[in-house]
């Protein structure tokens, strides 16, 4: 989406803005929307804790494309933030923030929209509530958008989706 959308509905809102970039987003490096880009970061924002990974299968030459062999770099370089986090809580993340679904989950045939093995690895070892991911468009509503993977649901929100989360209550706060 081109930031210049992505402000003017976080202004009208006046809500925060947490994203992960997209195979199409290279010029967000130049011109970033405004709010926190999620990738390799994990951000808590009123009790809820995001972490993303941005981009989708490596298909030709572009900047925010990855082979699975890449996304799973990135899934282990995670384990320091989450894995201790998960021993405490039970989960290392409530929000896995991904522009791509993972293989086998809302992803298609052709390479540009196969999903990434290394997610479903994540939610075996980080556990997340929830996995969002856009990429795959959903414009036909009978496609499906929610799938229980384990601990976790995961969504494609693509075109829009509404979610409330609440924080959860930790056994013993």
């Amino acid at each position: 989406m081109p930031a210049t959308y992505l402000e003017f509905i976080t202004s009208v809102l006046n809500v925060p803005l947490f994203y992960v970039r997209g195979n199409h987003d290279e010029r967000y490096r130049e011109y970033p929307p405004g709010g926190e880009d999620l990738h390799g970061r994990l951000i808590t924002y009123n009790g809820i804790s995001f972490y993303g990974l941005e981009g989708s299968m490596r298909y030709n030459q572009g900047a925010i494309q990855y082979s699975d062999v890449d996304m799973r770099r990135l899934v282990l370089s995670a384990a320091p933030r989450l894995l201790p986090r998960r021993w405490r809580y039970g989960r290392g993340v409530d929000v896995l923030v991904t522009h791509s679904p993972p293989r086998g989950i809302h992803d298609l045939p052709d390479l540009t929209h196969t999903g990434f093995k290394a997610f479903l690895t994540f939610m075996d070892w980080y556990r997340p509530r929830y996995l969002l991911h856009g990429h795959v468009h959903t414009w036909d509503r009978r496609a499906t958008v929610e799938t229980k993977y384990g601990d976790t649901c995961v969504m494609n929100i693509n075109p829009v989706t509404l979610l409330e989360i609440e924080p959860e209550t930790k056994q013993g706060t």
